[in-house]
């Protein structure tokens, strides 16, 4: 009995932890199904664009030819005002100009453009032409972002019950080490004598026997004989019953049994979870400078890693590039010269977000107890005050 046990146990437990980790594994695999699809479809369609000579384009090159042909001429009076001048041209010059479709937009271009739409941070650096394209982001974004928001969501309550979890322990242990500070040897050693008799004073209750329940039930009040004796026999067959029988688990009896009831019990166990998504989130009450710091140390990491990557930057302009970042702001006045290697990098983004996510999220309900505060303490002054009249 004991090897047909233990596989099944295993198999149960199993089954446990995939119904458990299922609608989490869903969100981000359809996430990244989701980016998958939309880089092959913004590859086919602006990367095999046809490039078109515009009118734009075309008085750009003039204007340029003659810039030239006016600093070749005298080159000494005319390099301030050249400066100027060139500078005013290259500011109405349209990038899309100087790029080769095929390598802007190829599968991991296409993959980092995607990234930038559902996260809405948008740095403009690569952006559709063709209308086709535009029409597409459009549709791609309307559902991307409130998938990405669910995926946050969902992540953020996980973070939020490890930060509250290691808060909460931190704080135990914390208190333990100023107890153990403030008590001295002998108190301590009168709180283990008081321990120590209180423990001794505990009766363990064993169960009783049938002389035992006989005796109890004798100086109750007197009933029939016939109603007696048969309370008295429900009595002890089910302390009997109790002792005897083993506590078996349910789950395990519904999926031996029937495994119909089981599956439905997981199922219904897989819905609760998708109606729990955003409950962690309320309930964390961590304090806002510990996030803060959490946050101040995720981009720094980051902005270490991140030089070594992109020449053009140094710790200050990564960490800067960072925080634009996870703050979905984008400016796109830092911009990547390699980002098939940065798509690597997007697990960092994504967890940062749902870490600046839980700090926005504290702050706003601290602001929130503080514009109540500050309301209450109006209404109070503005309230006015009772005269009492002389009786």
């Amino acid at each position: 009995m004991a090897t047909t046990s233990q596989p099944l146990l295993g198999k149960t437990t199993c089954k446990k932890i995939f119904w458990a980790v299922f609608p989490h594994a869903c969100f981000i695999l359809s996430l990244v199904i989701y980016a998958f699809l939309g880089a092959l479809m913004f590859s086919h369609i602006e990367g095999n664009r046809e490039v078109t000579l515009s009118e734009e384009y075309r008085t750009f090159l003039q204007n340029l030819t003659y810039l030239a042909r006016k600093l070749s001429d005298n080159v000494t009076e005319n390099e301030k005002t050249f400066k100027n001048d060139i500078r005013e041209l290259f500011n109405t010059a349209d990038p899309v100009w100087f790029i080769n479709p095929e390598d802007r937009w190829n599968f991991f271009g296409s993959l980092f453009f995607c990234c930038t739409v559902f996260t809405t941070v948008g740095y403009g650096n690569t952006y559709p032409v063709t209308r086709i394209g535009k029409y597409l982001c459009m549709l791609y974004a309307l559902f991307g972002i409130p998938l990405m928001f669910l995926v946050l969501t969902d992540m953020g309550d996980i973070l939020a019950t490890v930060l509250s979890k290691s808060y909460n322990e931190f704080r135990k242990v914390q208190s333990k080490i100023q107890a153990s500070k403030l008590c001295s040897g002998s108190t301590c050693s009168k709180r283990n004598e008081l321990k120590s008799r209180a423990q001794s004073k505990i009766v363990i209750n064993e169960p009783l026997t049938i002389m035992e329940v006989l005796k109890s039930q004798s100086g109750t009040k007197r009933r029939p004989d016939k109603c007696r004796n048969v309370e008295l026999f429900e009595m002890l067959i089910a302390r009997e019953n109790e002792n005897k029988q083993p506590a078996r688990n349910k789950s395990m009896e519904r999926w031996s049994s029937c495994p119909e009831l089981a599956r439905e019990k997981a199922v219904s166990r897989v819905i609760e979870n998708f109606d729990k998504i955003g409950k962690e989130l309320e309930k964390l009450d961590v304090p806002i400078v510990l996030m803060v710091l959490v946050i101040f140390v995720y981009i720094s990491c980051a902005a270490a890693i991140l030089p070594n990557w992109e020449r053009n930057m140094d710790f200050q302009e990564a960490f800067y590039f960072c925080f634009i970042t996870l703050t979905t702001i984008g400016f796109g006045d830092t911009k990547l010269e390699h980002p098939k290697f940065f798509l690597f990098f997007s697990l960092y983004i994504m967890i940062g977000m749902e870490i600046v996510f839980i700090a926005f999220k504290l702050g706003q309900d601290r602001l929130i107890v503080l514009y109540k505060k500050v309301i209450s303490f109006c209404a109070e002054k503005n309230m006015p005050s009772k005269k009492i009249y002389p009786k």
